[in-house]
């Protein structure tokens, strides 16, 4: 390493092999770079494996006689710094300083759930959070900054962001020189507004857009920190980075009376089970619906003096959806189980039945959808062996207290699947012998079987749509009960999302800055420059049309952290 450092290294340094000029008609040029790391810590293994894929190339390219040019530089904007420093602040103040931390378990950093969907839709894991995997099991800001070597006398001086900023990219560039990068530190910078010249190159660039009409403004779908009171973008995040929004059809499963006695007060109110579906045009197949015993539900007020029963988690999505009497707010009037509801009777609309009831499934979750379950077992291999399970085993009747005539109902022909015919789950679960709700690796099997195929090829049988594709009418349909009063949309989290401020993000509607991704000029612009782009692997180009595909409308703005403002709205960064 000493020998590295003084001699090798000096070499490079006194005759400035890495820095790079432009030359007049160089066509023998070579440019490298990676994402900037972000500078709220010190550099750790992870960025030095990326780094190594830029620095071999860059060295492979100068072997053969290239001018490569390979800059740096450090990622400032954003929350996380100015959460770290927040965070600090608080607890110099309410801990002292140095603080005097209570004794309590330590062990609440929040982890990120993963499913293996292959395995089984309905199994999460859990992961470690970023935090933890840097400095441990940690919830304290002081703990962290210790536990990156910073003295007890230098950490107050993080409470104030600028400090930030000058401390921690001298030392990531010293540890990468130590590392032996071929980079041309000439041309190293930091973003934020405290760099006047990446503040104006952000400026201009954020005003090319605006003048080309690629940033609009409006309400749309944002992942959203409800303590930051702002969208909460993929560096503002504890865990729960790169996971988007996942849109649904809120379906409304009416409550008939006379209602069970947890909710005999409520007898006389609009009063419905809120479920939420990525099918709509199945309602028409509905023979009842699920929910789980032992999850906690709530009935909260809903605009037009309705009221909704559904997971807290739901509620709180809900009410920043604009679905409640006010903004962000959850009126909860009561609290039940899953139990509660159990044989309840329901109108569920677009359904061939009057009235169907209130079923258990156990493989509803709580934390995914709003705890409901619409069942279409005709097109559904779940819902149709669990109806099978409820009419064929006496005593799980029982258990839940379930009558009889409340599973007196068979799947309804709603949708022709070529192959499959107009029972598409039931061909399928009879095809693969599935016996239980149980069995979930064959219902894994049936639903890729019966989704694929039944969206892609299955022709509507019943309602105005009838002899149509489903492909094609599934939103119309969707829009049509939304105009009925029978559904509305409906968006969370794919999966859980904790900001760096510690709270649980929700999916919001609200007023916002965003670039307009999906306008079909640009998407059809951005799709044949990826054709010229050459990617190596077939896997990277795939990921980039996926992107591209999902990608639409993306919140460019926020209130709180560091960043450049916008010139024509100062008030956000």
């Amino acid at each position: 390493e000493n020998i590295m450092k003084s001699g090798y290294q000096k070499i490079w340094e006194d005759e400035k092999l890495f820095e790079s000029d432009a030359r007049k008609q160089d066509s023998n040029k070579y440019f490298g770079c990676i994402p900037y790391p972000y500078m709220n810590g010190r550099l750790h293994l992870g960025h030095c494996f990326s780094i190594t894929k830029v620095e071999y190339a860059a060295r492979y390219q100068r072997l053969k006689g290239r001018n490569v040019l390979f800059p740096f530089a450090y990622h400032c904007t954003g929350m996380p710094i100015k959460s770290c420093a927040d965070k600090l602040t608080y607890e110099m103040a309410t801990f002292g300083c140095p603080p005097e931390f209570p004794d309590e378990n330590e062990s609440e950093v929040p982890v990120e759930e993963t499913a293996d969907f292959e395995k089984d839709p309905t199994a999460y894991q859990k992961k470690k959070g970023k935090l933890e995997m840097k400095f441990g099991n940690t919830k304290y800001q002081w703990g962290i900054m210790e536990g990156m070597g910073i003295s007890a006398n230098e950490i107050p001086m993080f409470a104030n962001t600028d400090h930030w900023l000058s401390y921690f990219p001298p030392h990531c560039m010293q540890d990468l020189k130590d590392m032996g990068l071929s980079v041309d530190w000439r041309r190293g910078f930091i973003t934020t507004d405290v760099n006047p010249y990446y503040d104006s190159f952000v400026r201009w660039h954020f005003n090319t857009l605006k003048n080309r009409q690629k940033i609009k403004f409006g309400k749309r779908y944002s992942v959203f920190s409800p303590k930051d009171n702002q969208p909460c973008m993929d560096h503002d995040r504890k865990s729960g980075e790169g996971v988007g929004p996942q849109e649904y059809t809120g379906i409304k499963i009416k409550l008939l009376s006379p209602f069970p006695s947890a909710l005999r007060s409520l007898s006389g109110k609009s009063v419905y089970l809120i479920a939420a579906t990525l099918r709509p045009e199945t309602m028409y197949g509905q023979t009842n619906c699920f929910v789980k015993d032992d999850i906690e539900y709530v009935a909260f007020e809903a605009r037009n003096n309705e009221i909704f029963i559904t997971t807290l988690r739901a509620a709180k999505n809900m009410a920043w959806q604009e679905l409640t009497p006010e903004y962000g707010k959850v009126k909860v009037i009561m609290k039940l189980t899953g139990k509660d509801i159990m044989g309840a009777a329901i109108k569920a609309p677009r359904a061939k039945f009057d009235k169907v009831y209130v079923l258990p499934m156990m493989g509803v979750k709580s934390n995914k959808g709003t705890g409901v379950v619409t069942s279409v077992p005709s097109d559904a291999p779940d819902d149709y062996a669990t109806l099978m399970d409820l009419k064929n085993k006496q005593p799980l009747r029982e258990k839940f207290g379930i009558e009889d005539y409340m599973v007196d109902f068979d799947p309804v022909p709603i949708i022709d699947v070529p192959g499959f015919g107009n029972l598409c789950a039931v061909t399928v679960c009879e095809e693969l012998k599935v016996n239980s709700q149980n069995e979930k690796d064959k219902l894994l099997m049936a639903k890729e079987k019966c989704y694929r195929k039944g969206f892609e090829e299955g022709i509507m049988l019943v309602g105005n749509h009838a002899g149509k594709n489903v492909k094609v009418v599934k939103p119309v349909i969707k829009e049509e009960m939304i105009a009925a009063g029978e559904a509305f949309k409906y968006q969370e989290p794919e999966k859980e999302i904790i900001s760096r401020s510690g709270d649980e993000c929700v999916i919001a509607l609200c007023d916002q800055w965003f670039l307009e991704y999906g306008e079909p000029v640009w998407r059809k612009t951005t799709e044949e420059c990826l054709k010229d782009v050459e990617c190596y692997f077939d896997d990277t180009r795939q990921a980039f049309e996926r992107t591209i595909d999902w990608l639409h409308e993306h919140a460019c703005s926020r209130t709180y952290g560091l960043g450049t403002k916008l010139p024509w709205d100062e008030q956000c960064l």
